[in-house]
């Protein structure tokens, strides 16, 4: 039985999608958010303006679709069995993310523009802030079933680390992020959520 799509249904090509993303995101990083428009994207795409208000009902949408699918998809999800070694896969996939010839562009002004547009800052905290910190909060979660992380260890701080210094050291300061950098990071928020205190075995270390 050839089964047919409900009279009036839209019907979302994949291509199209893809084309229209990719346009999204070169123009994202040409003219910034303030100045893309859906014009220009669907020109850019080759397709009728139509086709991207069959996807989202506005510019600041489909700016946070696209931006959201393309970020979340380079989270890393590692499983290896090793907190240091998940960690340390997650802050070098969040370096390539931050590096990335487009994103690098879009970043700032995504950030920029969000501190003026609420709609737009909710979009991005919830699109892509959120699912990518869930998925840093599954490596700790992993990593507590193991025994390796204790039950008063701060999560928290440990996903701001995990985000915090690469983004700082390659958006804010624009300083070169290499291995022994990445690692330094690593190994900073390994003795974090590892440490017990003061002296692995609970007695004070004095000090020197």
């Amino acid at each position: 039985m050839i089964r047919r799509s409900p009279s009036g249904a839209a019907v979302l090509n994949a291509d199209t999608t893809e084309s229209i993303n990719s346009a999204a995101l070169e123009m994202l990083a040409e003219v910034g958010i303030g100045r893309l428009s859906m014009e220009a994207v669907a020109r850019r795409a080759g397709v009728g303006k139509s086709a991207l208000y069959r996807r989202w009902p506005s510019k600041t949408a489909m700016t946070i679709a696209v931006l959201s699918e393309f970020s979340v998809e380079l989270a890393a999800t590692p499983d290896t069995g090793s907190l240091r070694a998940d960690i340390r896969e997650s802050v070098e996939a969040l370096r390539l993310w931050l590096d990335h010839p487009l994103f690098s562009r879009i970043l700032p002004d995504l950030v920029a523009e969000s501190g003026r547009d609420p709609e737009l800052a909710e979009l991005h905290t919830r699109m892509i802030g959120v699912p990518r910190r869930e998925r840093a909060a599954a490596i700790f979660a992993r990593a507590r079933e193991r025994g390796e992380v204790g039950d008063d260890a701060d999560i928290e701080l440990a996903m701001d680390l995990l985000a915090g210094p690469v983004y700082w050291r390659s958006a804010v300061r624009a300083q070169p992020v290499d291995a022994a950098y990445l690692d330094s990071v690593t190994d900073a928020i390994v003795a974090l959520v590892t440490s017990t205190g003061p002296g692995d075995d609970g007695i004070d270390t004095p000090v020197r």
